[in-house]
């Protein structure tokens, strides 16, 4: 007998499973945003109701609540949530962290303007990505606009995870997205912190 195909992110479809990525400071919580996310909110291009996807400890959301942004995180990890709490109340910002999941947005029950995404979207492939993008497609008002920060294929090697291609992008977003521009990036990850390839990309829900 064949066996089941092994999950190869069980943290997204397993809540428990999510607090097993932060027993230890994983490479991507570096204490503070990613720069093209901090340059996006210095333009001002954070707007309205803004969730931050996969939130982690939530420096993203942090970002937006110190603009005077409404500003909500999600993700599986209640660990996470729990350093994103202490973060917030350190730093006398109001910010709603949820424990919810990336692939079920519709059950949110909520909308937003903006949605942040770093370092996510890259995980996902096939039916896992078709879900992100129809319940992104859900909580984003006409016009919200979706900032995705992730893994590039212009890095070399082979380690971290999946590395997209332009392509990979262009193609998951089509019927009711504009792609607004994809430019190449950097993102930060520790020990260093080092920055690797990556791609900005800004879709705006037509």
């Amino acid at each position: 007998m064949t066996p089941p195909p092994r999950d190869p992110h069980p943290e997204y479809h397993d809540p428990d499973a999510a607090d097993t990525l932060y027993a230890s400071k994983p490479p991507w919580d570096i204490d503070r945003p990613q720069r093209p996310f901090a340059d996006l909110a210095a333009a001002g291009e954070l707007r309205g109701r803004v969730l931050d996807l996969g939130c982690g400890t939530g420096e993203h959301a942090l970002l937006a609540a110190s603009h005077g942004l409404d500003a909500t995180g999600i993700d599986q990890s209640a660990h996470a949530l729990d350093l994103a709490r202490a973060k917030a109340a350190e730093r006398g910002l109001r910010v709603t962290f949820r424990r919810h999941s990336a692939l079920e947005l519709p059950t949110l029950g909520e909308t937003f303007d903006t949605v942040l995404d770093c370092g996510l979207f890259h995980l996902f492939d096939g039916a896992d990505r078709a879900a992100l993008v129809t319940g992104l497609a859900a909580i984003l008002r006409p016009g919200g606009r979706y900032f995705l920060l992730g893994f590039s294929d212009r890095q070399p090697g082979t380690w971290g995870p999946h590395r997209l291609r332009r392509t990979d992008i262009e193609r998951a977003f089509t019927d009711g997205w504009r792609l607004d521009s994809l430019e190449p990036a950097t993102l930060d990850i520790l020990p260093d912190p080092t920055p690797v390839a990556a791609w900005l990309a800004a879709l705006t829900r037509i």
